[in-house]
């Protein structure tokens, strides 16, 4: 009914009397019950071997998390996680990373302290007894001047980012042992130039 009359022959410049788009599918498209018919008689296919194909996801999945982590050790702002993100946020890092902190030796001071407790010796008992309390209280002090300087800081350089967090980020950081800090320190300590 809606068919042109005539009987045109087809050349490969042309279908059904039009000529071929540049760029386009150049055939018919299909009547929706040959692309029915089509779509069932067609397979679904699932990895032919599925521990390969587990194997190469899983793979994949490794070389992104490494890349994730290299990328984040550099500071890559695109790898960092949120609350890494940000100039405030770098100059805390920068900040306390300037600095050797008593925090950051924690661990090892209270290793020692432990070790040391099972010498049989009043002195040592004495030394673990007085030692960790005294040594929580130098270290939040020290959590607290840090906390209060990158704040002050911020506000300085950045008076128009917000400086919500900011402090208990640093303090954090600097409980951290130097070597396993993300993202990697740029400041080396006792550096003064923090730009």
């Amino acid at each position: 009914m809606f068919r042109r009359g005539g009987t045109t022959p087809q050349t490969p410049e042309t279908v059904d009397d039009r000529p071929l788009k540049e760029g386009g599918k150049n055939r018919p498209t299909p009547k929706r019950a040959e692309a029915e018919g089509n779509r069932r008689h067609q397979r679904v296919s699932a990895p032919k071997d599925r521990k390969e194909a587990y194997k190469a996801v899983r793979e994949r999945q490794a070389r992104d998390r490494e890349k994730a982590r290299e990328g984040m050790a550099r500071g890559d702002a695109k790898y960092l996680p949120k609350r890494d993100q940000g100039p405030v946020r770098q100059l805390a890092r920068d900040y306390v990373d300037a600095r050797r902190t008593v925090g950051s030796y924690l661990m090892l001071i209270m290793f020692v302290v432990v070790i040391a407790s099972f010498v049989p010796s009043t002195f040592t008992q004495l030394v673990f007894v007085l030692v960790p309390p005294v040594l929580l209280a130098v270290v939040l002090t020290e959590s607290l001047l840090i906390a209060q300087g990158v704040k002050r800081l911020a506000k300085e350089r950045f008076p128009s980012e917000s400086v919500k967090g900011v402090g208990l980020y640093a303090a954090s950081r600097s409980l951290q042992i130097r070597r396993l800090r993300l993202p990697n320190p740029r400041r080396k300590p006792g550096e003064k130039n923090l730009v």
